[in-house]
């Protein structure tokens, strides 16, 4: 049964909390960031990327950077931007994307659900990205982004949001500039609090839908930490970490796209030739070709648009693995056509996340790309399936939107 807390969240005051909620730091590069917080002296970035505050050209791994990470953040408490609440509390957490809304609960997971398998993955991860994240939990004794986790859809906890919401105001209401709308409810009554940890507990499973990193990063950390204190009992905060929980039918998976940098030494006609083996290649025009369904992709080769059908019987149907669509382009096209392998670490071929638009990888194939795959997003169902299975999906499956801000939760482990 997995266990969902409440906490004592240290968290902006309202008046400040449009300013210090930030993307989260794997969505942009440190120049990217660095421009992102001129006149704001109080964004996230400031704790999440702190490279941005030192000299340029320091290395983002260098021990400075996690020293100037947790200065930072005890800044944003010293200079009364951000406050702990006196309580254990949870959050009410509402984004709203294109009229599409999602609600999460805000709280803080067991480290012990993650390692015996309550909390599910979907994806390895790499020991570098895991090594960079360890280093900033440790250094700031907190976890500063939260883990978006999803759980299939309970009728009790939407009862229990629903209804709080209706009788309590918000803290937070505010847009950001690229016209998400994040709202925060403080769940502050004790007894709800206690009905809300009830109900995740009758959960036999919650899933990992982004974060993997920093989830597995922040499990390190309060092993860590339990090294260090061996008289541990459980009930210290670094055995949990932050987390917002969403309904699994309340999300939306989109299309995570591949683009490549050649055509595996073949010319256009031995290329099409070669895919005509695995997949029914019909050329649709100029207009951009989004999928309509499970099995088939859109390519962009040379101004043109086709659109692909994988042929029957070139992949395993029964497998969850194997007959997912990211499956079906690798093992059919990526890797016997272009020879890539480890789609993690091969120059040749790139990802764009579904936001982008189909606009975007015809503008990567005009300047430094040959050819492009559209893709048809992976299903939520797809996800957990693959999780309960104990399997892992290959990289770059899910793309998930809206983004959790960092910021306005943060995890104190002590």
């Amino acid at each position: 049964m997995a266990i969902f807390k409440p906490f004592r969240a240290v968290r902006p005051l309202a008046e400040f909390a449009s300013s210090v909620a930030a993307l989260p730091y794997d969505v942009m590069n440190s120049k990217e960031a660095a421009e992102m917080v001129k006149g704001n002296p109080v964004s996230f970035l400031h704790v999440d990327k702190a490279e941005i505050d030192l000299p340029e050209g320091t290395d983002i791994y260098d021990e400075k950077v996690y020293l100037k990470a947790r200065e930072n953040l005890e800044k944003l408490e010293k200079d009364n931007i951000c406050r702990q609440d006196a309580t254990p509390c949870f959050y009410i957490y509402r984004q709203i994307m294109n009229g599409r809304s999602q609600t999460g609960i805000v709280g803080c997971a067991a480290i012990d659900d993650y390692i015996e398998g309550r909390i599910k993955r979907h994806e390895f991860t790499r020991a570098d990205k895991e090594a960079d994240r360890i280093r900033h939990v440790d250094y700031c004794d907190a976890n500063t982004g939260p883990i978006f986790l999803c759980y299939r859809s309970s009728s009790e906890i939407s009862e229990i949001v629903k209804c709080w919401k209706e009788n309590h105001s918000p803290v937070y209401d505010f847009v950001t500039e690229d016209g998400i709308g994040n709202t925060v409810w403080v769940v502050d009554d004790e007894k709800v609090t206690a009905e809300i940890s009830a109900a995740f507990g009758a959960k036999e499973a919650l899933y990992i839908a982004d974060g993997h990193h920093r989830c597995a990063s922040a499990v390190k950390v309060g092993l860590k930490r339990r090294e260090e204190n061996p008289g541990y009992d459980s009930s210290e905060e670094f055995n949990y970490f932050l987390a917002v929980c969403f309904p699994a039918d309340e999300l939306e998976i989109m299309d995570y796209n591949r683009v490549m940098k050649d055509l595996g030494g073949k010319t256009s006609e031995e290329f099409i030739l070669a895919l005509n083996e695995k997949f029914t290649v019909e050329k649709v025009g100029a207009e951009a070709y989004r999928p309509e369904a499970r099995h088939t992709f859109g390519m962009y080769l040379e101004n043109e648009w086709y659109k692909l059908t994988a042929k029957e019987g070139t992949f395993p149907e029964n497998d969850p693995v194997a007959s997912l669509d990211v499956s079906i382009l690798q093992e059919n096209c990526i890797t016997p056509i272009f020879g890539i392998t480890d789609p993690r670490t091969d120059k040749r071929i790139d990802f764009i996340g579904g936001i982008r638009g189909l606009a975007e990888l015809e503008k990567r194939c005009r300047e430094d790309m040959v050819v492009a795959f559209s893709m048809y997003p992976t299903s939520l169902n797809e996800l957990m399936a693959i999780a309960d299975a104990g399997e892992v999906m290959p990289p770059k499956s899910t793309w998930f939107e809206p983004k959790l801000l960092s910021g306005l939760f943060i995890h104190k482990l002590k």
